[in-house]
């Protein structure tokens, strides 16, 4: 990839927080690294000079970037962890001691242990993670400690063992930390309860836990034992800010591909999350120019079969929005909640960015890919029998019926065309009367286009509601052209779109392009409005008593004006200091009406 493209890249990447993967040339991948905010890190690397010769010669090997976007700093600091571990970068530093993330694991044996630990080994033995930071597994294993008494040994306690007196209690049983399993002063059966209480606790359910910790701190503040109280509150903070779950990385889901399509007229983007052991290994997003309209369970039904040959995925399990045919012995879930959906949301939204990604560098370097993609979409969205290349839209513009006038706007392939623009004095009628202004606007547009033999618009947009849109009718119904051009009201309020002979008004989505468009048309209209109606105003308050005096006009007016600054000080002006400006016939007239 030629490397003026990663300044284009740059510039489209999301402003949210995610992992960032530099290639070069030959499509190695160079560097992984975690961003709070994605455009505003890799945008560092290249707008300032670098101490560091190695990151220097990093910059200049990078040729292409690709990003995965993930809902928190949190999730993109596990994420780059799984990633630098499985591809080992050139560029990217590893840990001494190639230490993970701690995981909390109970142990698969009689009697279980509980403790922390940064390697999952498939033993049968339950890990739960991974957390961010050591301290956090810390807290949590203290206050799993401080409510259920558990073995810290790692003897094998056998029933025959402890039978036999094979084992002694230690310290943590004198100290109240162990009841003492060892030597058969706990039961199996009592043991495992307080396990199950603890995957509550690692699970988030904090409940039981809560309820009996609030009960201990109660009672010591009772026996005024303040300190133990405090002790026990503290706790009941972990407790209850406590987040157990992760959004990337669930241990519990292993060796799965997500996939999710989100799709627009032209183009299909499917996204491809290959998940192993609970974390995303590989994010890519695959674009699917569409040829015969096809539809998304088609594009996708394409898209799963070429990204699993693509990647080699030996997964048996696929997560997708909803259900397509598959290869056989592929087991198929479309998730509705919990973490199994959340990952597949996080899988659309990360095709979402790519296609605004693609959107905004088409925009750059594909402008006809760009327009071409608008027009397809308004003609969807605001129910047209063809594309809207060129649209009009009209406001008036009047204060207190003082000077009133109209503009008219021109978009062609969703761009101003401003040499179009048109603006109209109003003349046929009297006081702000809106309705009559806008068919007479309208009237005069079109009456103009048809006797010039210009062409028409494909769309009409009114700036108001169904009263604008009614006039607008009548002049479109004098002149032939009704049904001919499609035409719509906006209203300010709820940005509502009427239609001619509709009661019922359209509601766009709030982000959509279509309403985007129009509302740069009603606002461009507007401001083209109250330009005109403004100079028209400050043409009118040049008419002052200069005006009136016989034998001056509005050029000596202005010419008066842009010297002295004021009608006051031109009143005050010597005959010669006017004579030098207007010459001296006319100084002289205008010294004899003020001396008047």
């Amino acid at each position: 990839m030629a490397q003026a493209s990663v300044p284009l890249q740059i510039s489209t990447l999301p402003n949210s927080p995610g992992v960032y993967q530099y290639y070069d040339k030959n499509g190695k991948l160079l560097y992984v690294g975690k961003a709070k905010n994605l455009k505003k890190r890799v945008s560092s690397y290249f707008n300032k000079t670098h101490d560091n010769a190695r990151t220097r010669l990093l910059v200049r090997k990078i040729r292409d970037i690709k990003h995965i976007v993930v809902a928190n700093e949190t999730d993109a600091l596990l994420l780059e962890n799984n990633l630098i571990k499985k591809y080992q970068p050139r560029y990217n530093v590893m840990l001494k001691d190639d230490k993970s993330y701690p995981w909390i694991c109970i142990k698969n044996e009689r009697f279980p242990r509980v403790f922390p630990t940064r390697r999952v080994i498939k033993d049968g033995s339950e890990y739960y993670g991974p957390y961010t930071s050591m301290k956090t597994v810390h807290t949590l294993l203290d206050l799993i400690r401080g409510l259920y008494p558990l073995r810290t040994c790692n003897y094998d306690l056998s029933e025959e063992k402890i039978r036999n007196g094979k084992y002694k209690v230690c310290l943590e049983y004198h100290l109240h930390n162990c009841a003492g399993p060892c030597e058969g002063m706990q039961a199996e059966r009592d043991y495992q309860e307080n396990i199950d209480a603890i995957r509550n606790i690692i699970k988030g359910n904090f409940k039981d836990s809560l309820s009996r910790f609030k009960k201990q701190m109660k009672q010591h503040a009772a026996d005024l034992q303040f300190e133990d109280a405090q002790r026990i509150k503290e706790k009941i903070d972990v407790l209850e800010n406590y987040q157990s779950k992760s959004t990337v990385v669930n241990p519990k889901i292993n060796n799965v591909d997500v996939f999710s399509i989100v799709s627009d007229e032209s183009y299909g983007y499917v996204n491809f999350l290959q998940i192993s052991f609970g974390s995303i290994i590989r994010s890519h997003t695959l674009e699917i120019k569409k040829k015969l309209q096809e539809s998304d369970k088609e594009l996708l039904k394409l898209a799963v079969v070429e990204l699993r040959q693509r990647f080699n995925s030996q997964s048996k399990e696929i997560y997708l929005p909803f259900k397509i045919e598959v290869e056989e012995g592929l087991k198929v879930h479309v998730p509705k909640l919990g973490d199994k959906k959340k990952i597949l949301d996080l899988s659309l939204r990360n095709a979402k960015y790519y296609r605004m990604e693609r959107f905004k560098q088409a925009k750059i370097v594909d402008p006809d890919r760009h327009e071409n993609r608008i027009m397809a979409q308004m003609k969807k969205d605001l129910r047209l029998s063809e594309e809207p290349r060129h649209i009009e839209c009209f406001d008036n513009s009047n204060i207190q019926g003082t000077n009133p006038v109209a503009a008219c706007v021109v978009f062609k392939n969703g761009k101003p065309s401003k040499k179009d623009y048109r603006k109209y004095n109003i003349k046929t009628v009297e006081g702000p009367d809106d309705f009559a202004s806008m068919e007479e606007v309208v009237y005069r547009r079109y009456k103009r286009l048809l006797n010039e033999e210009q062409p028409l618009p494909q769309l009409i947009i009114i700036d108001g509601g169904k009263g604008q849109l009614s006039s607008a009718l009548k002049s479109l119904e004098r002149l032939e052209l009704r049904g001919k051009i499609a035409i719509v009201g906006i209203a300010k309020r709820l940005e509502e779109l009427f239609y001619p002979d509709d009661p019922v008004p359209l509601y766009l989505d709030k982000k959509s392009e279509t309403l985007k468009i129009i509302q740069q048309l009603r606002n461009e209209a507007h401001r083209f409005g109250i330009t005109f109606h403004r100079d028209k105003r400050s043409k009118q308050a040049l008419n002052t008593a200069l005006e009136t005096i016989p034998g001056i006009g509005e050029k000596t007016v202005v010419q008066l004006l842009k010297h002295f600054k004021s009608t006051k000080r031109i009143e005050k002006a010597s005959f010669d200091d006017l004579a030098n400006v207007i010459g001296a016939s006319r100084a002289k007239k205008i010294i004899t009406y003020f001396q008047k």
